[in-house]
């Protein structure tokens, strides 16, 4: 039995949801201290609307017209929102409650937030928390008075669709929001099951090689991260390069089976999106 939820801390949260019957009540039972929780929902067939509303979310309907604004974008546009602050959590992201209370104490009195900050995701990994190797970090708390999402030229691509690719949202002024960095990960649910990685990779690997092929890549808003994925969309051999970087630079090996098991996988997408890049070239 579902209980409705309190709200406390003044900012949005947004969750994006198709299909996230399975995951979408642990999601919004661990934001149970945000003021305003909504759920924009892609036409779910499953209960994924009737589980967030009876967890006392606002359920949105959203239909994409192929055309940017995508998802989140529109959502910063569209949505009439209580607050100027807003936080993105994905369905299959449990955002922990130290990391809750440190997002809290961003919002006490004498304690003016960043414009924006980057959250950091531990990996779970076919049910095991990853405490090494990579951990993925966006920019998903931030004041949308400041920030938006860039538009690329993606729009013909195959693999992402109505939402937003593998890139950051940016300063609306260049040069004029500082970035902030959270110290406490929230846990991000990557793999309940290696077929379905490997069946949505496939998809970003077509986007992500479209992208590199093109030249379409907006600029990341940190200019040293900006530099260093420009340098690896370019390196040879990437697949090996995130292998060695994920078990051994960041010490995956230390996971024992799952973190190698993430390795590898990393390095199996990273294949896939220079096959697909060869593919374009040979097109060409």
């Amino acid at each position: 039995m579902t209980t409705p939820l309190s709200r406390t801390i003044p900012l949005s949260v947004i969750v994006a949801t198709r299909n996230e019957q399975e995951a979408i009540g642990p999601c919004l039972s661990a934001l149970e201290r945000f003021d305003e929780i909504v759920v924009v929902d892609s036409g779910s067939t499953d209960q994924t609307a009737s589980i967030s509303e009876a967890l006392g979310a606002q359920v949105v309907p959203f239909v994409w017209d192929g055309r940017y604004p995508k998802k989140r974008q529109w959502c910063l546009d569209t949505l009439t929102l209580r607050h100027d602050w807003v936080f993105f959590v994905d369905a299959d992201e449990i955002v922990p409650a130290a990391l809750t209370d440190e997002i809290a104490a961003l919002f006490a009195p004498g304690s003016p937030p960043q414009p924006a900050y980057f959250v950091e995701g531990l990996y779970v990994w076919r049910g095991k928390t990853l405490r090494h190797g990579l951990r993925n970090a966006k920019i998903a708390l931030f004041d949308r008075r400041s920030m938006r999402f860039p538009v690329v030229d993606d729009l013909a691509f195959p693999g992402m669709g109505e939402m937003e690719g593998h890139y950051q949202p940016v300063p609306k002024t260049p040069g004029s929001a500082h970035i902030g960095r959270l110290r406490t990960p929230l846990l991000h649910h990557a793999c309940p099951d290696r077929a379905a990685w490997d069946a949505r990779h496939a998809r970003y690997a077509l986007w992500e090689a479209e992208m590199t092929a093109r030249g379409a890549w907006p600029p990341d808003p940190v200019p040293f991260r900006n530099n260093l994925k420009r340098l690896f969309r370019f390196l040879p051999r990437r697949d090996i390069v995130a292998f060695i970087h994920s078990f051994v630079r960041k010490k995956g090996f230390l996971d024992g089976a799952a973190g190698l098991d993430f390795a590898l996988a990393r390095a199996a997408y990273y294949r896939a999106i220079a096959r697909q890049i060869r593919r374009l070239r040979r097109a060409q």
